[in-house]
């Protein structure tokens, strides 16, 4: 955990773009239309060059700017003579170059190694009206380069569509790589995974709280499944559910005041509110058969959930005030696991047919539904990123079970795992 304390970055905000120079070019959404970006790669500025960190700068960065679906990247190939010049001010690029060619953004930026320190000077401009948009000063260690390009990439979302990029984050996850089902967590590009359990039994489930520094599992440690939190930084742990049977898929309220749960110490699995010590507060649902995977609406208003009430699994969403439930699906015979977007527009949830499980997203209200993936394998338990942007999922179409992650529109899959081990059950943790 010390290696995440240390991970403090200087971020100096350098320069923000006037208002009506990037409303010309912003966007909101994959698809609305792809913005010609120039990513030059980052020149060193003082002391000797470091050519592997300026590698891992610019790949880490064009492979978060490239899953962000909004960009269309111009073949450096093609650059002129100011992509080898550094430019961290408008007066000192060359846009005539840059327009020539067709850019409507320019990434430039430099950096500097001295010992273990890494600073990294990194800039966004705007082609057409040659102004800079935004730049920030990094300042960490020589190991912390890929999350200076995740933050930078972060900024970048921010200026051209308003809201920012969820790539400085973290997943959980669930790994036997130990040889045991552990919780893990790693960058969500898949680099630096780092074992959070040693429990050496199965550890399911995780869930991140609001801020990012607790998360939730279900753990057979005990010999039965208990719920626990875990404090990510200084490596705390506490069992706050052992009732009898099960104490599974714990979810934090959206304040962190509260946590929803499967239990089953009353008979049949339902889904519970606890405090977030464990306390019994309230039974929320009633009814015959078994309810589980509760998710949360983002003003905490309402739970998504699993229920066989009516005989197969489907989606239904319960009003915590009122503990009226209404089904949501209504056309697959099995429908599971449902994760409700942070925007609350959607409901992203996986569904069984022809042997096999596929990711769907519905409107709360239940119409829009859409399917997400297609082809081999059992694609499930998606989960959301904090902007809503994106879903991670798990695979099992190689063979092994992995993690991917895609765009909310289903497109932009790709793989995020470290190799060793199956890998399932991820969170996407807030921006830290």
């Amino acid at each position: 955990m010390k290696r995440f304390c240390s991970l403090l970055f200087l971020l100096l905000t350098v320069c923000w773009a006037n208002g009506a120079a990037a409303a010309e070019i912003e966007i909101s959404a994959p698809g609305e239309q792809a913005i010609p970006l120039a990513l030059t790669r980052f020149l060193p500025q003082t002391g000797a060059p470091a050519p592997a960190v300026a590698e891992e700068l610019n790949a880490a960065l064009a492979a978060d700017l490239d899953l962000a679906g909004l960009f269309r990247f111009l073949d450096p190939q093609a650059f002129l003579s100011d992509a080898g010049r550094i430019g961290l001010f408008s007066t000192e690029v060359d846009f005539d170059q840059w327009r020539l060619l067709g850019a409507e953004v320019l990434i430039k930026g430099v950096y500097s190694v001295q010992g273990e320190q890494l600073t990294v000077e990194a800039r966004l401009f705007d082609v057409p009206n040659g102004r800079l948009l935004t730049g920030r000063r990094f300042v960490g260690r020589t190991q912390d380069v890929r999350r200076i390009a995740h933050a930078f990439a972060d900024l970048i979302l921010k200026d051209l569509t308003g809201e920012a990029g969820p790539f400085d984050a973290r997943l959980a996850f669930i790994s036997n790589r130990s040889g045991h089902k552990e919780l893990w967590l790693m960058d969500v590009d898949g680099h630096n995974p780092i074992r959070l359990t040693d429990h050496r039994s199965i550890v399911l489930n995780p869930d991140f709280s609001s801020t990012g520094k607790e998360l939730l599992f279900t753990s057979y440690r005990a010999g039965n499944p208990d719920l626990y939190r875990k404090e990510i930084f200084s490596g705390g742990e506490a069992r706050i559910a052992a009732y009898s049977g099960l104490n599974i898929a714990g979810r934090y309220a959206p304040d962190n005041s509260a946590v929803a749960a499967t239990l089953s110490r009353d008979g049949d699995p339902e889904i519970y509110l606890l405090g977030r010590d464990g306390a019994l507060r309230k039974r929320l649902t009633t009814s015959f058969g078994i309810d589980v995977d509760p998710s949360w609406s983002p003003d905490g208003r309402q739970l998504a959930f699993v229920s066989s009430r009516l005989g197969s699994p489907q989606i239904f969403i319960i009003d915590l005030a009122s503990g009226a439930a209404r089904r949501l699906t209504a056309n697959g015979k099995y429908d599971a696991t449902p994760a409700w977007s942070p925007k609350g527009d959607r409901i992203a949830f996986t569904r069984q047919e022809g042997g096999r499980f596929d990711i769907y997203s519905i409107r709360p209200d239940g119409s829009d539904e859409r399917r997400l993936t297609f082809g081999p394998g059992n694609l499930e338990h998606p989960r959301w990123s904090p902007d809503g942007r994106f879903l991670v999922y798990s695979s099992d179409a190689g063979g092994k079970k992995l993690l991917m992650v895609m765009r909310a529109d289903g497109t932009g899959a790709r793989k995020v795992t470290a190799p060793g081990g199956d890998a399932s059950h991820p969170a996407w943790s807030p921006v830290w």
